[in-house]
Parts: C-alpha cells; structure tokens; sequence
C-alpha cells in the first residue's frame, strides 16, 4: 500500500498526526493544536530553516494546526488546503478568533490608526481573514486594534463571481515560488487564491489542481477552450481568459501575464512537454 501524500498528510519518521494512526509509522502520534496566523504573510518551508523551500505561504488570520515546535520552528499543517511544512513559531498564536471579514483587493494596509497618513502601514493581501471590532468613519478596527479601509473588506461570506476577474488583478505581480500574496505568486498560487476569493476550494500544487479540479477536457483540440478553464503541463498550469488568451503566472517572464496560448504552449513544450490536461470548472459563472 503507498503512502499518503507527505505533501497534505502531517507523517515524518518521529512524529505524526494522530489521525494518521494505523496508515503510517512514527515513533510517536500527537493530537495537534488550532492556532492562527498573525503576520500579514509567512511562508511554509520545506525544512525548519529560512533558507529552505518555501512551499506555500499562510495569510493573515489563517488557520494552522500545530504539531510540535522546537527551536522557534512549528511543524504544521494548514487548514485550509492540509500542506505540511514548517513555519516561523512566532508568527502563530493560540488565541484562535472566527473571522468577520476578508480582505477583497489585491492589497490593502493595517494602520494603527483610523488615518492613512499613520506609520506602520502594514500589508494585507487578498483572501486575509480579519475580525472586524468596530468602524470608525471610513475604516474599520480589527481585533488587533489596527484600523483597516472598509471598502477594502467584505463579509467572510461574501464572495466574487468570477475567478478569472480576480486572478486577472494580479497581472504584472511577480513570480515567487511558493507565493500566494500580492507580493509575488506562482503558477498554481495564482489559481488556487482566486478560486478562493470565489468561495471554491483549491489544493495547492499544480498536479493536487489537475487531479481535483473540475471535469476533463480533451488536449487534443484547443479550439474549444472558453473562459475559466485550467490549462495544464508537468508542472504548471494556466488559466483561460477566453478562447485563446492564457493568464498565468511564469518563470519565463517572472511574473503574472497574459498571452496568446498557442505562444505559451510552443515555449512551455520545451520545459514542461506537452499539454497533459485542460479542466472546466461545473457551474462557473464567468461565461
């Protein structure tokens, strides 16, 4: 029997998740602890050191489940899409607050004051859940006591229409491996952070998207391609802007454009091989 996805499932030889019990084995099995992300944006690396893969990356108001912390490194898994890795310990807190709002720009600041002009301006990229206390004139404090601008947030239920309008604000962001912020963004971060400012879940590599997400196109025909659809390589995937143009967010041009497909796809053959799925999404309303 193989075993689960290390990627989504919290095993390593020492310790494991206790819910994983019977599937694999660890020298110990412990019950994890909800904590919450409280920096604007951290990353999730693939070892507990700062130079290490950055996998993903956790946004503000997150949750985290935390499996064990040593030497100011936390072991964890997200709850919202289940990756693994290791975080800054100091940016988790125990004190878990459901979320009011989320942010709904690409990029908007905490002050520390209901006034623009106040420092630090902190960021907040899309998709970070806040606890809105009170409004305050045009801005709204947190639970925090920072103050952020009103028009920025929407209810925590409140979601868009239309994905590819969302991942279409990022043009220009830069490529970051392992991103998913307005500072910088990868392929498969660009997609799963747009279908979320949707209310539709997304895992968060590329080949966990192109297994789970929406129904099989066939690749051998492009002429049929429409709006929404997800375009896939080994490795990378793209999203349809209509019936020819690809958004996504690449290497070769480090960072978030859009470009005819037939361009994309000559020059990604090189790296990545042939196309190897195209995906629709069932119900979009982005037609």
């Amino acid at each position: 029997m193989s075993k689960p996805d290390a990627r989504l499932h919290a095993y390593r030889p020492d310790l494991a998740d206790v819910a994983l019990a019977g599937q694999v084995e660890a020298t110990r099995f412990v019950e994890p602890r909800l904590t919450q992300v409280i920096e604007p944006v951290i990353s999730l690396h693939k070892a507990p050191r700062f130079d290490a893969m950055q996998l993903t990356q956790a946004l503000f108001g997150e949750e985290v489940k935390l499996f064990h912390e040593e030497e100011g490194w936390a072991w964890v898994q997200l709850v919202k899409d289940g990756y693994v890795g290791y975080v800054n310990g100091n940016a988790l807190s125990p004190h878990v607050l459901a979320p009011s709002h989320r942010v709904a720009v690409p990029s908007t600041f905490m002050y520390p004051e209901a006034d623009l002009k106040t420092l630090p301006a902190i960021p907040l990229s899309l998709n970070a859940q806040v606890t809105v206390m009170t409004e305050a004139g045009a801005y709204s404090q947190l639970s925090n006591r920072r103050f952020v601008f009103t028009a920025h947030l929407k209810r925590i239920d409140d979601v868009e229409a239309d994905f590819v309008a969302v991942a279409a604000m990022f043009r220009h962001v830069p490529y970051h491996w392992g991103g998913k912020s307005a500072q910088g963004l990868d392929c498969s971060g660009l997609v799963q952070l747009s279908l979320e400012a949707c209310g539709l879940r997304a895992l968060r590599d590329s080949d966990m998207q192109e297994r789970t997400l929406g129904g099989n196109l066939p690749v051998d025909g492009l002429d049929s391609l429409r709006r929404g659809d997800l375009v896939f390589w080994n490795g990378h995937v793209g999203i349809m802007m209509d019936g020819t143009i690809l958004l996504h967010a690449n290497g070769h041009h480090m960072m978030v454009v859009a470009e005819p497909l037939r361009d994309a796809a000559h020059r990604i053959a090189a790296r990545y091989g042939q196309l190897t799925g195209v995906r629709r999404l069932p119900g979009y309303a982005g037609f």
